[in-house]
């Protein structure tokens, strides 16, 4: 964090040339060191992702790009874009009650209404300096990822009700969520509701009971606090998330798009929309959905590529193979710039098996198809790996193309994926109608259940250890990553019952480190409550998943 003015970096955010040039003018004045300048919010997005600043002044209004500013900070705030320790001033015209109530939802440092004088201006910049220096300790730990001691720190500062105390039981809510302390979490949640009802802290309740696995519970939750709240964008994302475990993709969809009408520029929720539309079956509009996404920020780490994977999709059921062409030309260049990507790799097969089915070339077709399947072995193997397969398979079959072994594969993939309702019904969404692959996937899921079922009869009949060696060795198996988790959680809950234990440990331990740990990563960020259309891994530009 900056010491002084002179140290600071500061990033303007404008459409507006003269409002932007008197900025850069109060900046410049208060002794601000280094100030860039950009117009737009997907120019702002991609050198805030570049870069770190210490201070962001931003307009609320760019013109016309359909993204406010409001918008912009949600979205980098939500992915973490943007460092706590960064100042954020929103600049605007509108005092209205929902602009403001609005403003503090987002954590906005500082809203500011137009016409500022200097003076208010440095005022309220130097006020969000002093939060930020109070708060100091619990950024720098958070810099160190030594997130037990930020979270401490948090936790301290509520209780003592210190000053920004509610500042900081917000960010320690959000560190037990991360450290998957539900209970603790919600417990703060509550906490801090009845120290002062905040929509933010009910919102956090119901991400804690999520995280617990409370789906009924947290869906109740969420309705009543976007039907209080309609216009709150993240409730709807929540809850979407909800309907998406509850394996009901099309009020998922329904809620996605209400988040997204909330904030029409978002990047990730129009991307998050145009999933469920595909798995929906509502192509137009997800074409409509994902192509904007594309044209607005590809360029940017939260556009993920598996978009372009689904518009290839489309693309080759509509016959249009000069688009299909163009979207290969643009997988070889992000290969080009990132070689070693094992899930740009199976996009790009994926990409390139279509366009050789659309130009009759189907021996090619049938070479990256089996590939594929083969990539599958793989521990960072992923759902949308197995998403990929299915659809990729059944248009290579539906050309002619005979491929050995098809039902085989499914029945592998479906019982290493099938792991929860959301998982499977995104799978057969996948299959588009054909109700072979779909009979094998629910019976998949069937079994998967079945599995852990019996393994919980055995844990309450007084038998953990045989429960943990059945889930262990289905697990091995399938590679299903419920099934390993959960001998995991048998072990360690009946640890003092188990007589092998040790050993029993170290296989379940093993088993996690080669098929559940690659692939955790979308695990964590659904379980926080992040509203994904299907479980991702972690963030990056597009070489790792963010949407899917």
């Amino acid at each position: 964090m900056f010491e002084s003015l002179q140290q600071a970096k500061a990033l303007v955010i404008d459409a507006n040339h003269n409002a932007r040039m008197l900025i850069v003018a109060h900046l410049r004045e208060l002794g601000v060191g280094t100030v860039r300048v950009v117009m737009r919010s997907r120019e702002a997005r991609l050198a805030l992702e570049a870069a770190s600043y210490d201070i962001v002044v931003c307009d609320n209004d760019f013109g016309e790009d359909e993204e406010s500013g409001q918008a912009l900070l949600d979205e980098l705030r939500r992915e973490q874009v943007l460092p706590q320790s960064t100042v954020f001033i929103m600049v605007t015209t509108d005092a209205s009650y929902a602009a403001v109530a609005g403003a503090a939802e987002a954590a906005l440092d500082v809203y500011l209404l137009k016409p500022y004088t200097l003076a208010s201006f440095s005022e309220r910049l130097q006020q969000a300096r002093h939060r930020k220096q109070v708060l100091r300790p619990i950024f720098e730990a958070m810099a160190a990822e030594d997130y037990e001691r930020a979270c401490t720190l948090c936790l301290q500062r509520f209780a003592q009700r210190g000053e920004y105390f509610l500042s900081a039981a917000r960010i320690g809510a959000e560190l037990l969520l991360r450290q998957k302390r539900n209970a603790e979490a919600r417990e703060l949640y509550e906490a801090i509701i009845a120290a002062r009802t905040v929509p933010w802290a009910k919102l956090g309740v119901a991400r804690a009971e999520y995280a617990a696995g409370q789906l009924q519970q947290a869906r109740q939750t969420l309705e009543l606090l976007v039907g209080e709240m309609p216009d709150y964008a993240d409730g709807w994302d929540v809850l979407g998330r909800v309907h998406m475990d509850e394996g009901h993709l099309d009020e998922a969809l329904r809620t996605y798009q209400q988040a997204l009408a909330l904030t029409p520029g978002c990047l990730l929720r129009a991307q998050r929309a145009g999933t469920l539309a595909f798995y929906a079956g509502h192509r137009a509009e997800a074409t409509r959905l994902l192509e904007g996404a594309a044209a607005s920020g590809l360029r940017s780490r939260l556009f993920d590529y598996f978009s372009l994977v689904l518009l290839a999709l489309i693309h080759f059921d509509e016959g249009e193979t000069k688009k299909l062409r163009q979207l290969l030309e643009t997988f070889d260049h992000l290969l080009f710039q990132h070689p070693d990507s094992p899930r740009l790799t199976r996009q790009r097969w994926a990409v390139q098996a279509l366009l050789a089915l659309r130009e009759n070339r189907l021996g090619e077709a049938q070479e990256q198809a089996q590939r594929l399947a083969r990539a599958l072995e793989q521990p960072d193997a992923d759902l949308e790996a197995g998403c990929l397969v299915i659809a990729l398979w059944r248009r290579v079959q539906d050309a002619g193309g005979p491929l050995g072994e098809a039902e085989a594969v499914v029945q592998r993939l479906a019982l290493r994926y099938c792991v929860n309702k959301a998982s499977t019904e995104v799978l057969v969404a996948m299959a588009e109608g054909d109700r072979t692959v779909a009979e094998l996937l629910r019976g998949a899921h069937d079994r998967v259940f079945e599995i852990a079922e019996q393994a919980l009869t055995l844990s309450l009949r007084g038998r953990p250890e045989q429960a943990v060696h059945l889930l262990a060795e289905q697990g091995e198996t399938t590679r299903n990553a419920k099934l390993i988790d959960m001998a995991m959680s048998v072990l360690r809950r009946h640890a003092a019952k188990i007589g092998q234990r040790q050993a029993l440990e170290d296989l379940v331990r093993d088993l996690q480190a080669r098929w559940v740990l690659p692939i955790s990563g979308s695990l964590a960020r659904a379980k926080a409550g992040k509203a994904l259309a299907v479980p991702a891994t972690t963030r990056g530009p597009a070489v790792e998943n963010t949407i899917v």
